[in-house]
């Protein structure tokens, strides 16, 4: 429900907000909130060249010889079209219009994650035709089953939360991605009502996004390709930051639920977690910044291949399981595989439906506003002009990661990479998670209509994360 207000809410109120602009005259067009393209410049008004030459000569004379480049004028640029209209614009549009967002989230998001969930389903496949899923599940449900109290004990969500949990752990979000649906799907199976949402789906989907990272490989080379003296130096301030918003994930919901963590298991397995962490943060500690990048690249990437090469490996050991099923290695692959491609299509209604609309609340300029009354109150409090640099990162970040994205890049392009500025930017995009996306692809996967308090929780540990991760890049750097 909240999430279904949210959507309706940010639509209606961008596009009233503006045509009130464009009634006032303060936009100049609104096509560019249809067509337009991220980084485009904006248009404010538009001149014929004869008028243009009698009001300013010199700048007609220099538009002549600047042709298409354009000449720019107190931080307008005036461009001389081929049909003789001069055109003035300010300013760069701050993501892809209503269109070109429909599109690119089918080519360059959608496709990519058919291709994920093609293969990595297959896997899946594999792992519950030859009993390993079902032995997985077994191994962890001591600890699963005090904190998803209502799921039966050794079910295969188990199994497919650990694969998901383990892949946002090594920083693949790709692969993590088809693991978390899958696990929606199997909770989905036992939930008795199945349009609201329940509570083993809430428990997991926030621990989800919570994001326990290990290794933040993408923002390590963002940081290296922006001259960061050492790029992998943001590993340990985002593990810390991502493990405190992990317990308050996991401490937020439970009292929700009342769920009990106070006994040997939990507890057991969170200092267990600690300790790992630990010990390779130990390890990590003494590698130079170039050894740190490459042992970084390695472990995640690596991990990966062994765990496809494990599950082909068990399933050739384990052949016989699929001779009884009447089948082999190979069919139970393309089957699973089969599957992940219809649970592709089925989500991609959702993806497009939030992004449009988030393209919508930006390039209306709403959400600018959002973010310049937020800056100014933290100014107000004095709070450090280097947090308020980073502060549209986290404020971006719930909402669109390619947004989120922009302003860490432009951070470190103005501020450098080893700012405060910077490294704050980098913390925020890599502890936390695109919030509003991930409920609308987790929940829409299932058709589940009715979210609950997951949005509410989320929000909360993404400003949790948001303030320890303030205090862990002061204390550290």
């Amino acid at each position: 429900m909240a999430l279904s207000r949210f959507w309706s809410y940010i639509i209606v109120g961008s596009i009233i907000y503006l045509f009130i602009n464009l009634l006032s005259g303060s936009v100049y067009s609104v096509g560019t909130l249809i067509n337009g393209k991220q980084n485009e410049p904006v248009v404010v008004a538009e001149f014929q060249s004869k008028d243009l030459a009698g009001r300013d000569s010199l700048l007609y004379t220099s538009l002549l010889s600047a042709k298409s480049e354009g000449v720019l004028k107190n931080d307008t640029l005036y461009r001389l079209l081929e049909n003789g209209t001069v055109e003035a614009s300010f300013g760069k549009l701050p993501t892809d219009g209503l269109f070109p967002t429909c599109k690119n989230t089918m080519t360059d998001i959608w496709l990519p994650l058919i291709g994920y969930l093609t293969f990595f389903c297959g896997l899946l496949n594999l792992l519950s035709d030859s009993n390993a899923m079902t032995k997985l599940s077994r191994l962890l449900a001591p600890f699963f089953a005090r904190i998803f109290p209502e799921l039966p004990k050794g079910h295969p969500a188990y199994g497919f939360m650990t694969m998901n949990f383990a892949a946002n752990f090594l920083g693949l979000d790709s692969a993590a991605t088809p693991f978390g649906l899958k696990a929606m799907e199997s909770m989905q199976a036992v939930n008795t009502d199945k349009d609201r949402a329940s509570n083993p789906q809430i428990m997991f989907l926030c621990l989800h996004a919570a994001g326990l990272t290990l290794i933040p490989t993408s923002i390590i080379g963002y940081r290296a390709a922006q001259g960061a003296a050492n790029p992998a130096d943001i590993m340990l301030p985002t593990i810390i930051t991502s493990f405190i918003g992990t317990l308050a994930a996991l401490i937020f919901v439970s009292i929700k639920q009342r769920i009990n963590l106070l006994n040997i298991i939990v507890i057991g397995m969170i200092s267990g977690i600690t300790v790992v962490i630990s010990l390779l943060l130990v390890y990590i500690a003494k590698l130079s910044g170039l050894e740190k990048f490459h042992f970084t690249g390695n472990l995640s990437n690596g991990v990966l291949l062994f765990i496809i090469m494990v599950v082909v490996l068990y399933s050739i050991l384990n052949e016989k399981v699929f001779k009884l099923n009447a089948t082999n290695i190979f069919d139970s692959f393309v089957h699973g595989a089969k599957e992940g491609f219809t649970t592709g299509v089925r989500v991609l209604p959702y993806m497009i439906a939030m992004l449009a609309a988030l393209s919508i609340f930006r390039n209306s300029q709403l959400m600018g506003i959002f973010l310049s009354g937020l800056t100014s109150v933290l100014a107000f409090f004095h709070v450090d002009p280097q947090i308020i640099n980073a502060i549209p990162v986290a404020l971006m970040r719930p909402f669109s990661a390619g947004g989120s994205r922009g302003f860490m890049l432009d951070a470190m392009r103005v501020y450098g990479p080893d700012s405060l500025a910077g490294q704050l930017s980098c913390l925020f995009q890599g502890a936390a998670e695109t919030t509003f996306y991930v409920v609308a692809l987790y929940f829409g996967s299932v058709k589940v209509k009715d979210s609950r308090y997951t949005l509410g929780i989320m929000l909360l540990v993404d400003l949790v994360c948001v303030i320890s991760g303030i205090f862990v890049c002061k204390l550290y750097f």
